[in-house]
């Protein structure tokens, strides 16, 4: 019988609660990632990346990195010369160190227990950071963004990958139905917390996604903010350049 998480906030603080949840479904995740999204969450995050081929990024910062499917991805498309993944779920991590040596990258990306509002390293460490499905899950968006903005370089840029609420007809009713009654039963069935997949409609209906988000990234010290909607609005890219202070 599969675990069903209770409603966040009803037993503990959202932060302990998204962490179990995740080192819960960790042994399926990137499956599940692949199987929910039509793969196409690998090009998001191809994306997300190509945001920043133009800047000079050594050191790179993934946060919510999960199992570090973008600091694997950043090693071909921005080859920095140091990555530091951080996660809230020490099983994630587990599984990304395993993804890590398989593929002979632990000697160029770290990965680290932790969160977005207490990075354990020093200001102004990374040229640029990357956040990929992850800022939904902030127990304190604002504190887990200034958190961000503190360790990267003046002049650094943040990219955010999220979903998001489609805008347009039919693709926004197709992807409540969608969101609401096909993918809990999907995840219900491959992951062993069914209840992570009604999760996931209810944070990205919670986000305050769009317009709402850059004035967000704004408020922590970001400039020259854009939003470009993915594949009908389903998935966001944001992008800001951090100010100098």
């Amino acid at each position: 019988m599969s675990q069903q998480s209770p409603p966040i906030g009803e037993v503990e603080g959202k932060a302990e609660h998204v962490e179990k949840m995740f080192d819960t479904i960790a042994p399926r995740y990137d499956l599940l990632n692949r199987v929910l999204s039509l793969g196409i969450d690998q090009y998001w995050r191809w994306r997300a990346l190509r945001q920043l081929s133009n800047e000079r990024v050594t050191r790179l910062l993934d946060v919510a990195t999960g199992t570090a499917d973008v600091a694997i991805m950043a090693e071909r498309i921005l080859q920095p010369r140091t990555t530091l993944g951080v996660d809230i779920s020490a099983e994630m991590l587990r599984f990304g160190r395993h993804k890590l040596e398989r593929l002979g990258l632990s000697n160029r990306i770290s990965l680290v227990q932790g969160d977005a509002e207490s990075i354990p390293v020093e200001n102004d460490r990374f040229d640029a950071a990357v956040v990929a499905f992850g800022v939904r899950n902030f127990e304190d968006l604002d504190a887990g963004l200034r958190g961000i903005a503190r360790v990267i370089r003046p002049g650094g840029s943040l990219v955010v990958l999220e979903f998001s609420r489609p805008r347009t007809v039919p693709i926004k009713q197709l992807y409540a139905l969608y969101s609401k009654h096909i993918l809990p039963r999907i995840g219900g069935a491959v992951s062993p917390d069914a209840g992570a997949y009604r999760y996931l409609p209810d944070s990205v209906a919670a986000f305050p996604d769009g317009p709402d988000f850059l004035r967000r990234m704004e408020a922590a010290g970001f400039s020259e903010t854009v939003w470009t909607p993915l594949t009908f609005g389903i998935a966001s890219l944001y992008k800001g350049t951090l100010s100098p202070a």
